[in-house]
């Protein structure tokens, strides 16, 4: 019974002095500016067609051919970019 406290004791002090030795620890703060809202640039929404996108917002800058399985289209506009799972928007990305 002596051991193991004996052992205890070592033990705790060991782990004491471990924690009583190590560094203070700090981190920095990173500050981003916050983006434009998305809702003051008009874009298509997720599930409108082909069609519809083109009768709305015109014929885009740039029409990126489909690739992959299913088939990924990229429609490029001066404001945002159109992705299309096959004809129907999968989702808009605004240009910052």
């Amino acid at each position: 019974m002596r051991s193991a406290s004996r052992t205890f004791a070592l033990f705790a002090g060991f782990a004491l002095s471990l924690v009583m030795s190590a560094p203070l620890v700090h981190a920095d703060e990173l500050q981003v500016p916050a983006a434009a809202s998305q809702g003051s640039v008009s874009h298509p929404s997720r599930g409108m067609s082909m069609d519809k996108v083109e009768a709305a917002f015109g014929e885009p800058a740039n029409r990126v051919p489909a690739v992959g399985q299913p088939p990924i289209t990229r429609w490029e506009y001066p404001g945002f970019v159109v992705y299309f799972e096959n004809r129907t928007v999968l989702h808009t990305v605004v240009k910052g």
